[in-house]
């Protein structure tokens, strides 16, 4: 036997995840000698045993680790002896060189619930139990190494029985960072809207308050939601009138995937991504006439529902035979979701009823994750609590770069190492709430990974609320990257492709590089550069933004173009304007002479126009409002697709849509089934991409097709496209770990800028650069 010390480093998520534990058991079975710590480098080990023990030893640690750990690396290397006599765990190292993967909050485990609704437990109905294998992380960190000190857990000095489990190695919650129990720590309060508390069982109160039909404010891991009973009609429309919130689908949290199973379809797989620690909120093919209330979703087909994911949400569902609530969101009007307690008693109060009030602090605000099930795994559309700030890893080395992202859904991404780090669901950058909250984020983010950047990127439109930031609040070298290149980058990144790709970039508005809105693109090329290589022909977008409210504006511009004058005996399907000969004549003239109507070649504002033109949604409550219910109509029995002209213009591909709207108004004529039309529409655009791939092949030679942007959150077109693309022969690639909408824009910002791409406009503003390049 040949006695060698060995010190071994681990990189991943292994803090707060029960590793120390596991490395202290292992340490026991192999009989070594020495310590372990946290670092701000991830966990070291120093050990002193056989040599080939060692080995063995660093060997099995990936297999038997801890389920929630990560682990990305393993580093060996052999020391001088110390001669150890015991083996430690010693205290954490605040080394401010190096930097830890943070593990997002994690929903109740098993062994937690089990104890919860166990009467002989000490911990019998605790609302905040927890372990190392469950409860807050992410967003009860203040920074790093991961302890309880350096958490919203400080103020909560653990009684004798918490702080005996936490000392013992062979406890669960051995080292479990927020450990407490009715004694040391944080508890609950309800209040009425005027903050007056309301002594009694808080859960037992609050669940009688949702069943009678009021409207309860919940405070939860990551912020509050707004919360009533599913099944009472009165209550769900009354909290559509309270948040102004009239035809936007609301999310739900369900008892159990039984109590799921009732009110929609759930495959395996969907299942699976309900039950995973993680519980984001999963969009559901809806059962008609299973008692929701048909407010909830009014426009769509599907449900988003979630699982109970803490402990307060597994007791509510135990009280008055629970089933289904409404968990939304508690914001106001754009604004961030809140998350204090003084705001929310402030800024709810006339919303909600009462109040479910805490008392640990959240650090960091994160909003529920949604996603969609495809091929097995998530597709998402919004990736917050439950996955960040898990990073992105990727196949290089990368510069300290900070991306900002979009306006719509924005996020950013900071890099180190081989690593990014997404930030969570921020929302649109509005107003200075959401612009304070995007700021404070990015802060944050660049505290606990230590980074600070050396390179920052942004979009080229410079009236983005993020543009301005970039270009005001750093001096060093700045990038600013057109919107779509982005999307493609994005998308490339998350599936770690290198070298040139099509990239069929389908979203509603993106500042193109001639000045116009793109949306409709389809571009070549790679993380350096691009080319434009097929587009929509474009159209008028009369009011400019304010088209993706009242898209029937849009409809009448698609119609205008064409028919010209001709347009006038469409101006029935449109009840805006069939009474209305002023104002017809104004859009006409707006439109025409392109008064405030930029040219858009956008995908997004041919899905509203095309709703419009049905009938579906001639004005709009909230972003996507006309796509969704053409999405939701579709029949998927349909094969049939509408003409679709593909002509070169300027060395471009164009899809003249001209003659699928005439197909459109003629299917109307013909008194065609709403279902059939949208499906047709659908398959037409797949058909689309898969003539324009195919032009661009024989040109290129490329066969890689990356499918990003906004529109392509649309399942039903997504798999249409998939499909056509890969019967043709072509490498088809989706997202996987971020989002396609805008807020995955970001990592396509930082990957072009690490590549040397984009514009650079340092030591210049954005509006004086805008048309350079």
């Amino acid at each position: 036997m040949t006695k060698a010390r060995g010190i071994i480093k681990i990189f991943g998520i292994v803090q707060g995840v029960g590793f120390r534990p596991f490395i202290h058991k292992l340490v026991n079975q192999f009989g070594f000698k020495g310590w372990v710590r946290n670092s701000t480098e991830g966990v070291i080990i120093d050990i002193e045993g056989d040599k080939d023990s060692i080995r063995e030893f660093v060997s099995v640690i990936p297999d038997k680790a801890p389920v929630l750990a990560v682990i990305e690396n393993i580093h060996l290397k052999f020391e001088r002896l110390k001669n150890y006599t015991d083996f430690k765990i010693i205290k954490s190292d605040c080394d401010d060189e190096g930097f830890v993967l943070v593990s997002p909050d994690v929903s109740i485990c098993e062994d937690c619930r089990r104890e919860l609704m166990d009467p002989k437990n000490r911990r019998y109905r605790y609302p905040f139990i927890n372990c190392t294998n469950c409860g807050p992380r992410f967003t009860i960190i203040k920074s790093l190494p991961y302890d309880r000190y350096r958490t919203t857990m400080k103020k909560f000095k653990m009684c004798r029985e918490c702080d005996r489990e936490y000392h013992d190695i062979e406890n669960r919650r051995y080292h479990a960072e927020p450990d407490c129990c009715f004694k040391c720590g944080p508890h609950l309060k309800f209040c009425d809207n005027s903050g007056r508390e309301i002594r009694g069982d808080a859960i037992s109160m609050t669940a009688e308050k949702l069943k009678r039909g009021y409207i309860v404010a919940i405070k939860g891991i990551g912020g509050f939601h707004l919360a009533c009973d599913a099944l009472n009609d009165s209550a769900v429309k009354e909290l559509r009138k309270r948040k102004h919130r009239e035809k936007k689908p609301f999310a739900m949290m369900c008892r159990d995937i039984e109590s799921v199973e009732k009110y929609a379809y759930v495959s395996d797989d969907e299942r699976r991504i309900l039950e995973s620690y993680h519980k984001p909120i999963v969009i559901l093919k809806k059962k008609e006439n299973c008692g929701i209330s048909g407010e909830i979703a009014p426009d769509t087909d599907s449900y988003g529902f979630m699982l109970p994911y803490t402990p307060i949400h597994c007791l509510l569902f135990e009280e008055k035979n629970m089933d289904a609530l409404v968990m939304t969101s508690a914001n106001i009007s754009d604004n961030p979701i809140i998350y204090k307690n003084t705001d929310a008693l402030l800024n709810l109060k006339g919303i909600a009823d009462y109040f479910l009030l805490h008392n640990r602090d959240i650090h960091t605000r994160c909003d529920d994750s949604v996603v969609r099930e495809i091929y097995g795994r998530e597709y998402f559309m919004r990736r917050s609590r439950g996955y960040a700030p898990l990073p992105v890893k990727l196949n290089i080395a990368l510069k300290p770069i900070l991306a900002c992202g979009a306006e719509q859904k924005a996020s950013f991404s900071l890099s180190r190492g081989r690593y990014v780090f997404l930030s969570q669901h921020i929302g649109d950058l509005k107003n200075f709430e959401s612009l304070a909250n995007y700021e404070e984020q990015i802060e944050n983010f660049k505290a606990l990974f230590n980074i600070e950047p050396e390179i920052v990127a942004c979009d080229i439109h410079p009236d983005y609320l993020s543009s301005i930031y970039a270009n005001e609040r750093y001096a060093v070298k700045k990038v600013r990257v057109q919107h779509h290149h982005a999307h493609m980058a994005s998308c490339m990144a998350d599936n770690n492709l290198s070298g040139d790709v099509i990239g069929i970039t389908w979203d509603g508005t993106g500042l193109g590089t001639d000045g116009n809105i793109w949306g409709g693109e389809i571009l070549t090329g790679n993380y350096r550069e691009f080319k434009r290589a097929g587009s929509f022909l474009n159209t008028p977008m009369p009011g400019g933004d304010k088209a993706a409210e009242n898209i029937y504006t849009m409809a009448l511009s698609y119609i205008i173009k064409a028919y010209g004058s001709g347009f006038y005996k469409y101006i029935k399907i449109f009840p805006e304007l069939k009474d209305d000969h002023i104002k017809t004549e104004a859009l006409y003239n707006m439109i025409r002479r392109n008064i405030n109507s930029p040219y858009t070649s956008s995908c997004g504002r041919l899905f509203d126009g095309v709703s419009s033109i049905v009938g579906l949604c001639n004005v709009a409550d909230y972003e996507g409002q006309g796509a969704m219910k053409l999405e939701s109509v579709a029949d998927c029995n349909i094969e049939d697709s509408f003409n679709c002209d593909i002509i070169k213009k300027s060395g471009i591909y164009v899809y003249d849509w001209r003659e699928t709207i005439n197909d459109i108004l003629d299917s109307l004529r013909d008194k065609r089934e709403i279902s059939y039309i949208s499906a047709a529409f659908h398959n037409t655009l797949a058909t689309v991409a898969l003539k324009m791939c195919i032009l661009i092949r024989n040109d290129t030679g490329l066969n890689r097709v990356v499918l990003t942007g906004g529109v392509f959150q649309n399942i039903f077109l997504l798999k249409k496209t998939i499909n056509i693309l890969k019967s043709n022969g072509f490498d088809v690639y989706i997202h996987r770990r971020v989002s396609a909408n805008d807020e995955g824009l970001s990592l396509g910002q930082l990957v072009i800028a690490q590549y040397g791409g984009g514009y650079d406009v340092s030591g210049s503003s954005f509006k004086d650069s805008i048309d350079r390049g």
